[in-house]
């Protein structure tokens, strides 16, 4: 798998991780990790979806500012 970024990082406990597996077929390539040894696969137009909701600020309300 190819390492593309790590959430938090700030320590050694195992932080997020997201990766993209190329061996994998295209509805599993997208591989997000959590610092509990669970996965989440999804396709990369999944990831879009995601991306694209987050850039829309569909998330906003979660993540606190200031």
């Amino acid at each position: 798998m190819r390492h593309i970024a790590t959430f938090c990082g700030n320590c050694n406990c195992g932080c997020p991780e997201l990766h993209v597996d190329e061996n994998a077929a295209p509805e599993r390539r997208i591989v997000i990790t959590d610092d509990f040894g669970q996965r989440i696969q999804m396709s990369t137009d999944q990831l879009a979806d995601l991306v694209a909701a987050a850039r829309n600020g569909v998330l906003d309300d979660l993540v606190p500012t200031g």
